[in-house]
């Protein structure tokens, strides 16, 4: 009997992201691409201004990391494209209510859309399911964006690259830490809520 009821649970962590759960048919994934695209809209509008760097502190990170791990990669990598053409073409729904894309912070959202990616093909492969593994997700996926938006940010304003680290790096380390943390408690919890319910 226990090994029948734990057999679900294992089928749903093989090669399956939360956003699998849901039943599968093509509005689900244009509509959960579009919700990704949505939902870092929204969240990059709770945003502050950091005193000496063009870069404000902002929910759209967090946002893009969630929306990589829990759609996968292919749809995380569609939605944070969304996200990104949708702010280019005008729509003042990057941080701060900007839009466009000359800006020296346009370059954590490019990193954004290859963290969500990598995000999305790692939690395919059950980097979601514990807390170390979410914890390790999470950090691989900050430093992508990083390592996109800071040299962008270098070159975008003429700053050297410590300067660049120290504007767009070194003041967010705690905040990536906190989100790091919400990470690691809700994605887990919800691949143990979906067991039991399996």
């Amino acid at each position: 009997m226990s090994s029948t009821a734990a057999a679900p649970a294992r089928t749903l962590r093989t090669g399956t992201v939360l956003a699998d759960l849901l039943p599968s048919s093509r509005v689900r994934d244009v509509a959960l691409v579009v919700g990704g695209a949505a939902l870092t809209g929204l969240a990059a509008q709770l945003s502050v201004p950091v005193p000496g760097s063009p870069v404000p502190v902002s929910g759209q990170t967090f946002a893009a990391l969630l929306v990589g791990t829990a759609l996968g990669a292919r749809r995380g990598f569609l939605s944070l494209a969304l996200y990104a053409a949708v702010g280019m073409a005008g729509v003042p729904w990057f941080a701060q209510g900007s839009s466009g894309y000359a800006m020296p912070s346009f370059g954590y959202i490019l990193g954004m859309l290859l963290a969500a990616t990598v995000v999305g093909a790692l939690a395919r492969r059950g980097a979601d399911r514990s807390v170390l593994r979410t914890a390790g997700t999470m950090a691989l996926g900050s430093a992508l964006v990083y390592a996109v938006g800071v040299p962008y940010l270098a070159l975008a304003t003429g700053m050297t690259l410590g300067q660049a680290v120290a504007a767009g790096l070194t003041p967010f380390l705690i905040g990536d830490a906190l989100k790091a943390a919400l990470a690691m408690g809700a994605l887990p919890a919800a691949w143990k809520l979906v067991g039991r319910k399996g």
